[in-house]
């Protein structure tokens, strides 16, 4: 396999376990020659559970961190934390949500609070400039980088229970288009993977979503669901220097399913 990213290293926040996209992209990374360190929710458990999908790739002492993505204060210190072990700082993985459970039911949105409407929007969308501005100084003293996150096609289009997660990652689209503009002259990308349906514990909580599997094998152009890897792949092209000219960009990988009309 070829070494696309050999020399490069970076941070990836947002892996729950082996079936996430953040997993999936941080494999794909590390097998092109990346070199990742992680972060993880507070709490043991959550350690662990992180812990051991990173075993799961066959890194067996990663680097692994804390984090509390609601604080400026925890995501600064994170950052800094990375840049006392890593002399560069080549790509931020950016692969976190949140909306309460009971917001993302069929029907419910016109029920969504003003607190928690802007609580989806500071973890999903504002982390990621938060992150962006605590990765400027190294990102740039590297010579430049990759910024990534993850987003869904239910920012641009109505998908049923999706709802307030929906805005937070429209909002998530429009930060990388702005955050791309600013960052361009450090020679920063900043790119948006909208991937397709995949079964994690993310998306299990999204209602309205038990026969969509289903239904995508039968309607994607490609006739198949989108698997991990593909994800994975499209990250890998976009943190290595084959993407050096790809910015501002929200790049589906769905099967082809956000180009159909009905």
């Amino acid at each position: 396999m070829a070494n696309l990213l050999a020399g490069k290293s970076g941070i990836v926040i947002g892996i729950a376990n082996e079936r996430s996209y953040a997993w999936h992209i941080a494999k794909s990374l590390t097998e092109h020659g990346a070199t990742c360190a992680f972060t993880h929710l507070p709490g043991e458990r959550n350690e662990h559970r992180t812990r051991r999908a990173v075993n799961a790739m066959g890194l067996e002492q990663p680097w692994l961190r804390p984090l509390d993505a609601g604080k400026d204060e925890e995501i600064e210190g994170v950052f800094a934390a990375y840049a006392k072990d890593f002399p560069r700082l080549d790509f931020v993985i950016h692969s976190i949500a949140f909306a309460e459970r009971d917001l993302l039911q069929v029907g419910k949105f016109i029920t969504t609070p003003r607190a928690q409407y802007l609580s989806a929007i500071d973890i999903s969308a504002y982390t990621l400039l938060a992150f962006a501005r605590a990765a400027q100084p190294q990102m740039k003293a590297s010579g430049g980088g990759c910024i990534l996150a993850m987003s869904y096609y239910g920012a641009e289009k109505v998908v049923p229970g999706y709802n307030v997660m929906g805005v937070a990652k429209a909002s998530l689209e429009c930060t990388a288009r702005y955050l791309a503009s600013e960052m361009g002259q450090d020679g920063v990308r900043v790119n948006i993977i909208s991937g397709g349906y995949l079964r994690t514990l993310a998306s299990s909580a999204v209602g309205g979503t038990g026969s969509m599997e289903e239904e995508v094998e039968k309607r994607a152009p490609l006739r198949r669901n989108v698997e991990g890897s593909d994800v994975g792949g499209t990250a890998t092209f976009l943190c290595s220097d084959l993407g050096k000219g790809v910015t501002g960009e929200t790049i589906y990988v769905d099967c082809g399913v956000n180009i159909l009309g009905a």
